[in-house]
């Protein structure tokens, strides 16, 4: 089973951390900083998959706001906890709020769409989401890699092969449920419009 777990990571791996990084992604970039400690893939690998994942994710949000504007999907998350504090935000300081979107658990979804609704330009839009991801990306990957060295640290060489692999999956998901648990009781604290 570990072994199939391992060949799984190895493999498709990237995959994962780019499909996770399209979204919320803080947990799965951690992660794939730990993979990338762990030699499961190269550090600058695990990098350029976040880089990428999370600026061709929130560049989708935007396309959606921009573009879709009146689609029903796009209705429905404008209704979403948090859109209009978004709104707000990205009307009164657009390129910080491009900028700063993506470090605010919960609210990259509206956030992008809030920004495709604004007067943004496509051109500025597209630069600050991509320095934002870069600079995003760079700093979850490597505390995920941090992680990995600390970890090897405290615990020494009982940290082997597969076992480094199930500690590395235990963190994504305490991370993953702990983002989670925050974004739910801050979206409870926003004042329905």
């Amino acid at each position: 089973m570990i072994d199939t777990i391992h060949h799984l990571v190895e493999r498709f791996g990237l995959l994962a951390v780019f499909i996770g990084c399209l979204a919320e992604g803080e947990s799965v970039a951690i992660l794939g900083g730990f993979f990338a400690h762990q030699q499961v893939f190269a550090p600058w690998q695990a990098f350029a998959v976040a880089a990428t994942g999370a600026f061709f994710g929130d560049t989708l949000f935007f396309v959606l706001g921009r573009r879709f504007s009146g689609h029903k999907w796009v209705r429905l998350l404008r209704r979403r906890p948090g859109f209009s504090h978004a709104y707000r935000m990205v009307q009164a300081h657009p390129n910080l709020f491009v900028l700063a979107n993506r470090y605010i658990y919960g609210m990259r979804l509206a956030g992008g769409i809030a920004a495709g609704l604004s007067s943004i330009p496509i051109p500025v839009f597209v630069a600050l989401n991509a320095l934002s991801a870069l600079v995003w990306a760079a700093l979850f990957v490597s505390l995920g890699y941090v992680f990995g060295l600390g970890a090897e640290h405290i615990i020494g060489d009982t940290l082997k092969g597969h076992q480094r692999l199930l500690i590395g999956l235990a963190i994504g998901l305490v991370v993953a449920i702990a983002a989670w648990l925050l974004a739910r009781h801050v979206a409870r604290k926003e004042p329905l419009e």
